[in-house]
C-alpha cells in the first residue's frame, strides 16, 4: 500500500491504479458480514436481484412468490449493526402483483422511478416506482424466463426478452408494443444480455445448447453462433456443431468493457469468449455445478485489475478469476441453493439471493490495525472488531 501511495504522490503512477489495487484486495476478502442483515419478506425463494446504478443505493428482488421488494441498502442508523429495511412492497396484497414466480427483475438503467419485472405468468411489466402500479404490462404467449434493457442505449429503448418460445421478443419501452423477433434458437430462450459496449449487440443462450449473437439493426440472422471448439470438426459430431454447451446454455454475463461474454451451462461448464469474433478463450474453470432448469444469474466484478466472477454453485458462491479460471474461494453462508448474485462496484461489496428466503451481504475484510494503533486500542480497555473504525470519532476525550 505504501509504494502504491508513494508512486502515486511522486507521479510514477496513475492514481486510478492505487484505487484498482484496494478495490481487487477488498474484494478479494469478501466474508459473511454478521453486522449486517437484509429485511426477510419473500415467503420462498429470490430469483433475482438487482442495484440501481444512479445512488447504488437501492436494491430489487424478486422471488418465487411473486413478491417484489425494494431495499435501502444504505446505513442511516450510523450504528455496526443495522438491517437493510424493505422500503416498498408489492406483495401478495396488491391487486397488481405477479400470479406466479417472479424470474428477473432490473431496474431501468437511466432513472430509479421505473423498474421491470418478468414472470412465470407470461408478462413483462413495467412499474411506476413512486405508485408501485404498471406502467405497461407485455403479455406473452409462453412463460418469461429472462429479459434484459440495455445498460447503455442511447438510440433504441428495446427490452429483450427471453421466453418458452424459440423466438427472441423484442420490445419496444417508448411504443409499449413488440416491435421485432430474433428467430434462430431451437428451444427455450433462457438467457439474454445487452453489450455494455455496443448498444445494438445482444447475447442469448436457448436450452438448444447454443448462444447466438445479433446486431438487432439486421434482419438477415445472428452476427454468428458460438462453437466450443471453435470450428475444430475432429473434435465435434453432427450432433455438437455450433453448440456452446454439451447441455443447456444458461447464464451469460459480458465483463464490464463488454470484450468478453462468460457462459454456464448444465455440463457443468462455464466459458469465456471473445465477444467480438466469438471465439473460445479456452479458459479452464474447471467443474461449474449447474442443475439449474431456468437461468443461472451471476456476475462479474468491476472496477478492479483482477477481474473477478461470482457464480451460484450450490449453496455457495463460487468465485473465480475471469481470465485465469482459478478458483479463488467458496462463500458459504445459504442453507438452500443460491439462485442469483449481484456485486456493488462503489465498496466491492456482494449480495446473493437462495432458495432458502434469505438475502446475504458479503463484505471486504477491514484491514489489520498498525501495532501502534493496536496498543492505543488494549490500553483503552476496547475491543479491537466491536466498532466499525469508519463510525469512530478523533475528538473525544479519552474519559468518554
Amino acid at each position: 500500500m505504501l509504494s502504491f501511495l508513494t508512486a502515486r504522490q511522486t507521479g510514477v503512477h496513475d492514481p486510478v491504479r492505487l484505487r484498482r489495487a484496494e478495490s481487487t484486495r477488498r474484494a478479494l476478502s469478501l466474508k459473511l458480514n454478521h453486522d449486517r442483515d437484509v429485511e426477510r419478506i419473500h415467503g420462498n425463494g429470490i430469483n433475482s436481484i438487482d442495484i440501481e446504478v444512479i445512488e447504488r443505493r437501492y436494491m430489487l428482488s424478486g422471488g418465487s412468490d411473486g413478491v417484489i421488494v425494494i431495499y435501502d441498502l444504505e446505513n442511516t442508523s450510523k450504528k455496526p449493526h443495522y438491517t437493510c429495511k424493505a422500503v416498498c412492497t408489492i406483495g401478495r396484497s396488491s391487486r397488481y402483483v405477479h400470479k406466479f414466480s417472479v424470474e428477473t427483475v432490473q431496474w431501468y438503467p437511466y432513472d430509479t422511478g421505473m423498474f421491470l419485472s418478468s414472470s412465470s405468468d407470461k408478462t413483462m411489466k413495467v412499474w411506476d416506482t413512486e405508485t408501485l402500479k404498471p406502467a405497461e404490462v407485455f403479455q406473452f404467449e409462453g412463460n418469461v424466463y429472462c429479459h434484459h434493457m440495455s445498460p447503455v442505449a442511447r438510440k433504441h429503448s428495446l427490452i429483450a426478452v427471453g421466453t418458452t418460445d424459440p423466438k427472441v421478443q423484442l420490445c419496444d419501452l417508448k411504443s409499449g408494443s413488440r416491435v421485432h423477433i430474433l428467430q434462430g434458437h431451437r428451444g427455450e430462450v433462457l438467457s439474454v444480455r445487452w453489450s455494455p459496449r455496443y448498444e445494438h449487440i445482444l447475447a442469448t443462450a436457448g436450452a438448444d445448447s447454443r448462444i447466438r449473437m445479433w446486431d438487432v439493426r439486421r434482419a438477415s440472422g445472428s452476427l454468428f453462433t458460438l462453437d466450443q471448439h471453435n470450428g475444430d470438426k475432429s473434435k465435434t459430431s453432427s450432433e455438437t456443431v455450433n453448440t456452446a454447451h454439451d447441455g443447456r446454455a444458461n447464464g451469460l454475463c459480458f465483463s464490464p468493457d463488454g470484450l468478453y461474454l462468460v457462459s454456464t451451462g448444465t455440463d457443468d461448464r462455464m466459458r469465456l469468449w471473445s465477444s467480438a469474433t466469438g471465439h473460445n478463450t479456452l479458459v479452464n474453470y474447471g467443474k461449474v455445478p449447474n442443475e439449474s432448469r431456468k437461468g443461472v444469474k451471476f456476475t462479474v466484478s468491476r472496477g478492479c485489475s483482477l477481474e473477478l466472477v461470482f457464480v451460484p454453485a450450490g449453496s455457495s458462491v463460487a468465485v473465480y478469476s475471469l481470465h485465469t479460471g482459478e478458483l479463488l474461494t467458496m462463500l458459504r453462508g445459504h442453507y438452500n441453493n443460491v439462485d442469483c448474485c449481484e456485486f456493488h462496484p462503489d465498496y466491492q461489496e456482494l449480495y446473493s439471493g437462495g432458495k432458502d428466503c434469505n438475502i446475504l451481504a458479503w463484505v471486504p475484510v477491514l484491514r489489520h490495525p498498525d501495532t501502534e494503533d493496536e496498543g492505543v486500542s488494549s490500553a483503552r480497555g476496547v475491543a479491537r472488531d466491536a466498532v466499525n473504525p469508519v463510525f469512530e470519532d478523533a475528538w473525544s476525550s479519552d474519559e468518554d
